[in-house]
């Protein structure tokens, strides 16, 4: 027998009632967190040193966005679980422009191990959602083989936990941006690096540190890498690890953020974590 045109509106009535319900009771559920109580007893003195206000939502905010970090999507769409998503946002975008999750980062970094410091850059594709920032705003977004990209320009310690970056136009070489970034972290014994920072002037600098470059010569080099000491070499894997330890994070994979000042924000948020974590 035939079903009837009311019979099939009414099936599809209760079927559409039960995926809303289904939906809703999604929502509804805690999303996944990341801060112990152990970890925000540790955070919690250093942002209240820093300046941010201990509001009753000020926890949650912090989870949203780690969730926006871990996750990668729009802050738009951020669940109902942490509130409003444009307070969440707000309260990011103005810690950023404060330096305040610079400073937190700072405070976490503590007494790193400078036996050893390793240095390299990473690439990061720049989502088309980053574009459109106003002309005056730094964007740090270039151009290079993969597109609009950026990159990290990354400094760890022996343990490979970082201890300070830099972010440009993906375009960058390297070596551009490895003086000011040895120079202005801590002394070390031996600084490591790949080829791609074999220059005299950077091994120099080095030297004037007191820290022993080792770092191989390029193929060209007439000068060989029979002095350089591959035990120690091998040690660099730690700075790339790092880099695969940041990258988990979505919103660190894929740059999203329009503003250079954000995009650092999010980059000292994840970094914090790392030596939270320790």
């Amino acid at each position: 027998m035939p079903i009837c045109h009311g019979a099939v509106c009414r099936k599809l009535s209760k079927s559409l009632y039960l995926l809303r319900e289904q939906t809703i009771n999604k929502d509804l559920l805690m999303p996944r967190l990341m801060l112990t109580d152990e970890l925000w007893s540790k955070l919690w003195p250093i942002m209240s040193k820093n300046g941010v206000y201990d509001k009753p939502e000020l926890r949650i905010t912090i989870e949203g966005i780690l969730y926006k970090m871990r996750s990668g999507c729009p802050w738009r769409d951020l669940p109902q679980f942490f509130g409003n998503w444009n307070k969440v946002y707000k309260r990011f975008n103005d810690w950023s422009k404060l330096s305040k999750l610079f400073n937190i980062f700072e405070d976490l970094v503590e007494s790193p191990d400078m036996e050893w410091k390793m240095i390299d850059g990473s690439i990061v594709k720049a989502h088309q959602h980053s574009t459109g920032a106003r002309k005056m705003e730094e964007k740090a977004i270039g151009k290079s083989v993969a597109g609009n990209t950026s990159k990290i320009h990354m400094v760890v310690d022996s343990h490979g936990n970082p201890i300070d970056f830099e972010i440009t136009e993906g375009q960058v070489h390297d070596i551009i941006m490895a003086t000011e970034l040895i120079e202005r972290t801590p002394e070390s014994t031996y600084t490591i690096a790949d080829k791609g920072y074999d220059g005299g002037y950077l091994r120099w600098v080095i030297e004037e540190l007191g820290s022993m470059p080792v770092i191989p010569r390029k193929s060209n080099s007439k000068t060989g890498n029979e002095n350089l000491d591959k035990f120690i070499y091998k040690q660099r894997h730690k700075v790339e690890n790092v880099f695969a330890r940041l990258k988990h994070f979505r919103s660190i994979a894929t740059r999203y953020d329009k503003l250079k000042r954000n995009f650092e924000g999010m980059l000292y948020l994840a970094c914090s974590y790392i030596w939270l974590k320790l």
